[in-house]
């Protein structure tokens, strides 16, 4: 198996110290690698000093002659904005190749599942789902070896989010995958790299089982501190025995023993096993049971974006009450996040047609946009709502990692990251009876999904949560109800609900979308012509070349196509 990258004693800095550092490996042909670690541990900075858009402090990459590599953006470039999706896939080859090439951008974007019509949309206009195909497509013109991702699944709803999974599955070539899905990382890869305590430990297996094989060693490593400190007791203990004997016997020989053994606890100490830092993480939203037969109950009910707009689509009969977890499911755009919103408009004394609370409900809001906290607020004002005693909030700031220091900073200072813990603090002080959480993964690494998946499952009263995370509905929900076709249906079986979802999304096989849409692009007779000739000079040129720079893979889809459209003609 050929190596097409490697990397030797690599160290990035940061105003704090040392991101990472003595990182090396080797990624070989075939590898197809989840990159997993808590948030800021170094990530995405690995992948930049990979495709060389950052230098390392000390240490080098290097990269085979044969391999091009391609790292899937995470932001479309400014300028690209005001172009077709079209036209953005062609802007990375050369301006000489792209009118020769560009029936192969147009089959590329019809294999990422767009129609014609998309295709010719400009990229500002983008929905999430549409954003990651392209940014997928313009890696895949190049026709890369070795594919860098850096969190593709984030803000994707759900059937994109199978759509990519099936689309990773089907990749021919390597890749690295930077994801905190542990669902989508043991569907896609066959190996693991987990960043920790800034060193990077490899594992020739799947994120879930790669976790539980580290567990595995630090438990081990654990047990073999315990044992080298028990050694370094003993033999400290000595040496402090000798020490005295020696000073109180004025006995040079007792003493200069002493000193040999208190420099044997030295090397001890220098040879001793590391521990981990571990998670920082914790999580505990307290729920309180409301002794009824229901929190709320619909009927009915139109939900729209907006007050005064057209209804997206409409509950026919719901209710929910203590103990019940839903998971709302759908498309983007279907209205998931409306339902919440209209819900806690009721509860904020709005009333809603259709919709009936129970009037002692208590109850709290994760809001995916974090408007809840005023951006002009300090830390321990925005949690006044959640806990009215000061004492009391800046006694959880700090258990949460916010000193006491940075009480008076601003939450319109605060990154992503740190608003989402923040309000998770908020919603872990107050007593709720019910929860209604909009997208709280967004922000949230593997260790912060896992906490959010466990206190759910043991909160005693009820919640609505709107995910798209596989793992935390399946694990912490017992009802679902999914939105399609403007109607709310009830569910009992997740995989049920992603296997409705995965249909309805991917449809036919991805080659077979991309054979379809080149049939709609070729408008008549003469573009089928065109397209032939294109395809049978590419097969030319590829077979010219020597054989260890061809690309097999390519020549056979090549020649299927050929002879597809040679019996079209």
């Amino acid at each position: 198996m050929s190596t097409l990258l490697s990397a030797q004693s690599l160290r990035v800095d940061t105003a704090f110290g040392p991101l990472f550092s003595d990182l090396s490996f080797t990624l070989k042909k075939g590898d197809r690698l989840g990159l997993i670690g808590d948030n800021g541990c170094g990530k995405s900075t690995l992948l930049k000093v990979l495709d060389g858009s950052l230098s390392p402090l000390s240490g080098n990459v290097t990269v085979a002659h044969q391999c091009l590599l391609a790292r899937v953006e995470q932001h479309l470039p400014d300028g690209l904005l005001a172009m077709t999706l079209l036209d953005a896939v062609m802007a990375q080859l050369p301006l000489a190749e792209r009118d020769s090439q560009r029936w192969r951008g147009e089959s590329l974007l019809a294999n990422m599942g767009l129609s014609s019509q998309e295709i010719n949309l400009t990229a500002a206009t983008l929905s999430g789902g549409q954003h990651t195909r392209l940014l997928l497509a313009r890696a895949l013109i190049r026709e890369p070896d070795l594919l860098l991702l850096d969190e593709p699944g984030n803000h994707l709803d759900l059937p994109t989010l199978l759509w990519l999974e099936q689309f990773l599955q089907g990749w021919p070539g390597s890749f690295v995958l930077v994801s905190h899905d542990a669902t989508l990382l043991d569907a896609v890869t066959n190996g693991s790299w987990i960043l920790r305590d800034r060193r990077l430990h490899c594992f020739a297996l799947p994120c879930s089982a790669a976790r539980q094989a580290l567990d595995a060693r630090d438990e081990s490593d654990a047990l073999r501190h315990k044992a080298e400190q028990k050694e370094i007791d003993r033999v400290s203990a000595s040496a402090k025995r000798l020490a005295t004997w020696g000073r109180i016997y004025d006995n040079e020989d007792l003493a200069r023993k002493a000193k040999q053994m208190e420099r044997q606890v030295e090397r001890l100490k220098e040879s001793q096993t590391e521990l981990t830092d571990g998670s920082h993480w914790r999580l505990a939203l307290h729920g309180e049971a409301l002794k009824a037969d229901r929190l709320l109950e619909m009927e009915q009910l139109a939900v729209a974006p907006a007050v005064g707009l057209p209804a997206l689509f409409t509950v026919p009969l719901a209710r929910l009450k203590s103990g019940d977890r839903v998971a709302i499911v759908g498309r983007n755009g279907c209205g998931k996040s409306s339902l919440l919103r209209l819900i806690w408009r009721a509860y904020q004394q709005t009333e809603e047609n259709g919709l009936r609370l129970h009037p002692r409900l208590n109850a709290g809001y994760y809001d995916q946009t974090q408007q809840q906290l005023p951006d002009n607020a300090t830390l321990v004002d925005a949690l006044e709502p959640f806990a009215p005693s000061p004492q009391d909030r800046k006694m959880a700031l700090i258990a949460a990692g916010f000193a006491w220091a940075r009480h008076g900073q601003y939450v319109a200072t605060l990154s992503g990251g740190e608003r989402s813990r923040l309000l998770f603090l908020g919603l872990s002080l107050a007593r709720f009876n019910l929860l209604m959480l909009d997208e709280p993964t967004n922000h949230l690494d593997m260790a912060g999904k896992e906490a959010l998946a466990q206190t759910l499952g043991q909160f005693s009263g009820g919640v609505l949560l709107v995910s798209h995370d596989r793992t935390l509905i399946t694990e912490s929900c017992n009802r679902f109800w999914l939105v399609e076709n403007g109607e709310l249906s009830e569910w009992h079986d997740p995989q049920a609900v992603f296997a409705r979802l995965k249909e309805s999304v991917v449809g036919a096989d991805p080659a077979s979308v991309a054979h379809n849409a080149s049939v709609e692009t070729a408008a008549d007779m003469d573009a089928l012509l065109e397209e032939l000739i294109a395809l049978e000079s590419r097969l030319e040129e590829d077979l010219a070349r020597k054989a260890k720079h061809q690309k097999p893979q390519l020549q056979a889809q090549w020649r299927e196509e050929i002879e597809r459209l040679r019996l079209m003609l």
